[in-house]
């Protein structure tokens, strides 16, 4: 990314915020988790009434302090569990290499961050969003497999601006509508409707509450590449827990290495020439599955020990306020092409070899983008 001075930073893409940032250090400057997004960032002073404006988009809560102030509209403190973020929010101008120029593209400089990664490019469903100020129709990616690894691989990350793409399907993906959550609580959140978990050739039998948001806004499946291990609430997870249990009875239970962890169940593999475990399957509404391979919910955590890598309160801890039952995290999600159409209101996936692509960051494609 070129600014003035020339800048660059990384940053996660999460899609449960909205708002992206970047740390202090490059507080004119601005990266979409690539330093090739963009070519030149230009602060701008925001006029007082635009500021007002603008700021109306927040909800409530995420504004600590409005400050009027050059080049900054707002002093914002957005919470993302279990950490948090606050800075200045920042009007910028980006332009692209094939002259594509987003003016009043809003970021914001973390001047102190808990438990942050060093940027956050937010992929949610609010105004804010990077998704709603590009004007994207539709964004994808290919998580790669980097097993704990410092590994230099990178795959794609594919945002599409095109105009008057209708309903065209991705050839190959599976897909499934998103769902509304029957409150404003969540906003940014991606819903989906998990029907049916599969482990082997059984069918774990799910509560119904637990697979859509309730009155309260509570409940229901989300897809989440900001979270690491996918997160289901305890009811849930007791039930796949216990299922892989009933079907790896031929594996020691490894229960020290579960009581260090948090992690459950835990299996020693000590001396095995090969691993067994019962495939793991999700179905969606209207058809959609993901079949996982083992390597995306089954890791070694310790010498000959493996454990499941689907996390509930015990790892993550509880009081967080309610939310998703589920959250569809990235480990989960590696090795699949994983799109979001926007304009169709709907996800589709498929496996794949994300390893294998072209190692370019960043594509843009489609027609010229523009905040209106």
């Amino acid at each position: 990314m070129v600014a003035t001075p020339s800048l660059s930073a990384l940053a996660r893409l999460h899609r449960q915020p909205s708002l992206s940032w970047t740390p202090v250090p490059v507080l004119f400057g601005f990266l979409v988790l690539l330093a090739i997004f963009a070519q030149n960032v230009t602060s701008q002073t925001l006029k007082q009434q635009e500021s007002q404006h603008l700021c109306l988009n927040y909800p409530p809560l995420q504004i600590l302090l409005v400050a009027k102030t050059k080049n900054v509209h707002g002093f914002l403190a957005p919470k993302f569990s279990p950490g948090s973020t606050a800075g200045l929010l920042l009007s910028e101008t980006l332009d692209f290499p094939d002259k594509k120029t987003i003016p009043g593209f809003l970021v914001g400089c973390s001047l102190f961050s808990i438990r942050q990664p060093e940027g956050i490019a937010g992929f949610g469903r609010s105004p804010e969003s990077l998704p709603s100020q590009l004007g994207l129709k539709k964004f994808s990616y290919c998580l790669v497999s980097h097993a704990f690894d410092d590994s230099p691989a990178s795959s794609d990350l594919v945002l599409d601006t095109g105009s008057g793409s209708g309903d065209t399907k991705t050839p190959g993906l599976s897909y499934t509508r998103f769902q509304k959550n029957p409150t404003t609580a969540f906003p940014d959140y991606y819903y989906v409707l998990l029907r049916n978990i599969f482990i082997g050739d059984t069918h774990v039998k799910l509560p119904y509450k637990f697979l859509v948001p309730g009155s309260d806004g509570n409940g229901g499946t989300i897809v989440d590449s900001g979270t690491t291990f996918t997160f289901m609430e305890k009811p849930v997870y007791e039930l796949v827990a216990q299922e892989f249990e009933k079907q790896m009875t031929h594996y020691t239970v490894a229960t020290e290495v579960q009581n260090h962890t948090g992690l459950r169940p835990c299996f020693n593999i000590s001396g095995e020439k090969s691993v067994s475990a019962p495939e793991l399957i999700f179905q969606f509404k209207g058809g959609a599955k993901m079949a996982l391979p083992t390597a995306n919910y089954f890791s070694f955590v310790d010498s000959g020990v493996i454990c499941l890598t689907i996390v509930s309160d015990s790892v993550v801890g509880s009081g967080f306020g309610g939310g998703p039952a589920i959250i569809l995290g990235n480990y989960q999600q590696r090795n699949f092409h994983v799109e979001f159409d926007l304009e169709n209101e709907s996800t589709g996936s498929t496996r794949g070899r994300c390893d294998m692509v072209v190692p370019v960051k960043l594509i843009i494609v489609g027609q010229q983008a523009s905040v209106g």
